[in-house]
């Protein structure tokens, strides 16, 4: 399917897009930044507190209030951090974490600040233990605590602890009750990687209901839950519904003919393909893969793959290699034009990894009275190696 090369793949890049947007949220460095322009403009206003991003979490604040012995050193910690000195952010904050004077808060703040930095750093075991001791510490408001707990669920799941992933997903989602379309997707894709599909549909389904522009990785997700759960006719609903809001997507189009191919629709994916071919907007060796495929799995079409298969190969976007040359074949064989199709055999046979190839153009030429050709190919198919040699042999030895 075009959308489910590689779960693994799709995992990373969703994961990695979400950890980009997480961002450090903490009351003590919002107020002194707040206060510091504050002053700056002259002013005696109070700092305002930041807009609760979980405003049903279950879990009580607490104060988030900075020890009068730290302050300064905690203002050094952000300094450092805002300026991207991320090691000297991490060795600050390790003294922080040490000091027998901090408090909870203290170290809380410390912790998050120094698993950006070690994240920044790609240092994912270190940005996972401070963002266990923020947790542990449990220090911040609620802002800081929630974003550090999912940072914790999004780099497990990135390191392929899918199940200490999912487990602390469950805990984000049970205390603070986001319904946010971007974090459900994070959950449905690991569940997906975990091949739990029939978990995984109903929170893409919520997602993509609830986000006033899906992503189209989304729909892609869904659908292959779908179709791996046994609901292909769904899928296939999902693929549809997506063409007739964007008839003019190619990749809407590609999804929707994959969809079918994998109902066994191959009229239907057919139909769609040629489409996009006719309209000249099928560019990449994959998608020219994929129609005479759609085609050598249909019977009677085999004029439709070599058609195909040619024209790709005149416009330079299929590469002539092994694959190609052995659908052209067969399809020519099959359309009793031998010639052509010994010629791609020919082609063909050379770039096998091994020499079932050569036998079968050797049996070829053989019922087709080339005997010395035939021979030729038998000899070339026992030095690949085939797992018939007396067939070979039976043909070298003709007289």
């Amino acid at each position: 399917m075009i959308f489910s090369n590689s779960k693994h793949a799709v995992l990373s890049v969703l994961i990695a897009t979400a950890i980009g947007g997480v961002m450090v949220t903490d009351a003590f460095a919002q107020s002194r930044s707040a206060e510091r322009n504050n002053e700056r403009r002259g002013g005696k206003n109070k700092a305002t507190k930041a807009e609760p991003l979980y405003p049903q979490a279950t879990r009580q604040e607490p104060d988030g209030k900075s020890s009068a012995k730290l302050g300064s050193k905690l203002q050094k910690l952000i300094d450092t951090y805002n300026d991207q000195k991320f090691p000297e952010t991490r060795t600050l904050a390790d003294e922080i974490l040490a000091n027998s004077a901090a408090n909870d808060y203290d170290k809380s703040l410390a912790a998050q600040l120094a698993s950006q930095a070690a994240y920044q750093t790609e240092d994912n075991v270190a940005a996972k233990k401070y963002l266990q001791q923020v947790l542990q510490f449990n220090g911040l408001d609620n802002n800081g605590h929630y974003q550090s707990l999912l940072m914790l669920a999004q780099l497990q799941l990135q390191d392929d602890e899918t199940a200490a992933g999912l487990a602390t997903l469950d805990k984000y989602f049970a205390e603070t009750k986001s319904a946010k379309p971007e974090e459900l997707v994070i959950k449905g894709q690991a569940l997906y990687q975990t091949q739990r599909y029939a978990e995984a549909i109903p929170l893409l389904q919520q997602a993509i209901a609830g986000a006033t522009e899906p992503k189209d990785s989304w729909n892609q997700l869904l659908m292959a839950a779908m179709a791996e759960a046994g609901q292909t006719g769904e899928a296939v609903k999902q693929a549809e519904g997506i063409v007739a809001r964007n008839p003019n997507d190619k990749k809407a189009q590609l999804n929707l003919a994959s969809m079918y191919m994998q109902a066994d629709q191959m009229d239907k994916a057919a139909a769609v393909m040629d489409k996009l071919r006719a309209a000249g907007q099928l560019t990449e060796e994959r998608e020219y893969k994929q129609l005479y495929s759609i085609y050598a799995n249909t019977e009677n079409k085999e004029k439709d793959v070599i058609a195909v298969i040619n024209e790709g190969l005149q416009k330079g976007i299929l590469k002539p290699d092994y694959q190609v040359y052995l659908a052209l074949a067969q399809s020519y064989y099959y359309s009793d034009e031998v010639p052509k199709a010994i010629e791609a055999w020919q082609k063909a046979a050379p770039l096998s990894k091994d020499g079932e190839t050569y036998l079968n153009l050797a049996r070829v030429l053989h019922a087709e009275g080339r005997i010395p050709e035939a021979k030729q190919a038998a000899q070339q198919a026992l030095a690949k190696g085939v797992k018939n040699q007396a067939d070979a042999k039976k043909i070298i030895n003709l007289k």
